[in-house]
């Protein structure tokens, strides 16, 4: 036959493929993004409309101090949310002992549209007076008509 001629042995390509695990990343990226606003709650309230910059995405989840259309007080730490009305005093217990433990949390108010603006003060200063740095107030993005 041929002596010159070597005949080359195939080597078994030692790569991953990739294509299977982008595929269920977007997947599952897809289905978070779709699940994310679902799982958000805490107390029905009215928001007033106003253009603000939002939450850095990689700070801590804020320490949520709401007020409803009725004026009752409401404390949303993140990982547990309850529907338990408080007293502001309450307020300013827990929120104090929040911030003691994590100095940097961002903490915000959620008050109605309807709550005067002496409520959200009155709020704002208990907060402050509890240790708070700074408060901030959540809105929702405006219509555009």
């Amino acid at each position: 036959m041929h002596q010159g001629y070597q005949r080359k042995r195939r080597r078994p390509v030692a790569e991953i493929n990739v294509v299977p695990y982008i595929d269920v990343m977007l997947v599952l990226l897809i289905i978070f993004m779709v699940t994310a606003p679902i799982v958000t709650q805490g107390v029905k309230v009215d928001l007033p409309q106003g253009a603000a910059e939002t939450l850095p995405a990689d700070s801590k989840p804020p320490v949520v101090a709401s007020i409803d259309a009725m004026g009752e007080y409401y404390l949303d730490v993140g990982s547990s949310s309850s529907e338990e009305v408080l007293e502001l005093d309450e307020v300013a217990v827990r929120v104090g002992a929040i911030i003691q433990l994590e100095p940097e949390r961002p903490v915000v108010v959620k008050a109605d549209r309807s709550i005067p603006y002496e409520k959200v003060i009155q709020l704002m200063v208990t907060l402050q007076g509890a240790g708070v740095p700074s408060v901030g107030l959540m809105t929702d993005a405006p219509e555009d008509k």
